[in-house]
């Protein structure tokens, strides 16, 4: 059995080589304690804290696009680096065609020229898409982020195919989301790596894995994708030394997580600052994170109090909060400042 004073000097002398192989002749130079991401200039691509907004619903089952103005307008003062819209926490799936683009028209009115806005694209088809691509376009959205149509039995080949044809047709910047934990199709990172040779219109990633399965894809595209985690900002700290450009969480404690990551990019003594401050908020979002079910319901919620906004109503299906879950989330909403 080793000493662990000598386990220990082992363990520091593989972190060193491992260090080392990372500068070998042919592989990207990606830093281990820098973000080089960030040293993309180009601002029209989504970078930082970009909250996923919630859709927030009446009594009557119907859009309140007055609670979701309100959010918008939140997020904006919490000092983020731009909004995101009709992701997999927007609950796109469960909206019409007509209650996605009130809420695009929503966002973009809200917005103005303030922060760029990154818009998730829903549909079965490339004609449906490109569609509405065409529509954000119109809206003033700065990039869009195509989800993966719910057919049953598509494989990479066809899912291929299907991105290139509607990234080829956007005027601006295209990404996709790559989420088959939570959608249950995507992309394996040779077919990613497929897509960006092919198609130079494919420019953002937004993934939706943990920061090894995000380096990997970073090294394997060689830094030349915007990538962005989602995951409710969980290893907020690892992602972005893995070399992502920004994540994707839920709107609910995006002010916290946008000064964590403002700490991560100034360096120095910022830097432990940061990391306490996310010490403190990872609790909250481990609870939140269990499952997307769990994060529209908790989460949601959690946001509406801390904005001011009214009782929240569901669009089932989804999960109802339960006494318990409500006692959680108040013992980890305490550590929570004020809103801005």
């Amino acid at each position: 059995m080793s000493h662990p004073v000598e386990a220990t000097a082992a363990t520091q002398s593989a972190f060193a080589l491992a260090q080392r192989q990372w500068f070998l002749p042919g592989r990207p130079q990606l830093l281990l304690c820098n973000n080089p991401a960030m040293d993309n200039k180009d601002d029209s691509l989504p970078h930082g804290i970009v909250p996923m907004q919630y859709a927030f619903f009446g009594p009557d089952g119907t859009l309140d696009l007055g609670a979701f103005r309100a959010q918008v307008e939140a997020c904006v003062r919490a000092g983020v680096q731009g909004i995101a819209i009709l992701g997999l926490a927007t609950e796109v799936s469960k909206l019409t065609r007509e209650e996605r683009s009130a809420l695009l028209a929503e966002a973009s009115a809200t917005i103005g020229r303030r922060l760029p806005l990154s818009v998730t694209v829903f549909g079965r088809t490339p004609e449906e898409q490109i569609e509405f691509v065409r529509e954000a376009e119109r809206a003033g959205a700065a990039s869009v982020v195509l989800q993966p149509p719910r057919i049953a039995g598509m494989d990479e080949a066809a899912l291929l195919r299907f991105f290139g044809r509607v990234i080829d047709a956007a005027g601006i910047a295209a990404g996709i989301q790559n989420a088959p934990e939570y959608i249950g199709i995507g992309l394996g990172i040779e077919s990613i790596e497929t897509l960006r040779r092919v198609h130079a219109n494919f420019r953002v990633l937004k993934g939706e894995g943990s920061a090894m399965l995000i380096r990997r894809t970073i090294e394997q595209t060689g830094g030349t994708l915007a990538v962005l985690n989602g995951r409710a900002g969980l290893e907020l700290p690892d992602n972005f030394r893995a070399g992502c450009r920004g994540m994707i969480p839920g709107a609910e404690s995006c002010d916290v997580l946008a000064s964590v990551w403002g700490g991560l990019q100034a360096g120095g003594s910022a830097v432990e600052a940061a990391e306490a401050r996310y010490r403190e908020v990872l609790p909250l979002l481990t609870f939140l994170m269990q499952s997307m079910d769990q994060i529209l319901c908790y989460g949601k919620r959690l946001l509406a109090r801390r904005i001011g906004l009214d009782e929240v109503h569901d669009r089932a299906p989804a999960q109802a909060p339960t006494a318990f879950g409500l006692a959680c989330l108040e013992r980890h909403a305490a550590r929570l400042p004020a809103w801005p």
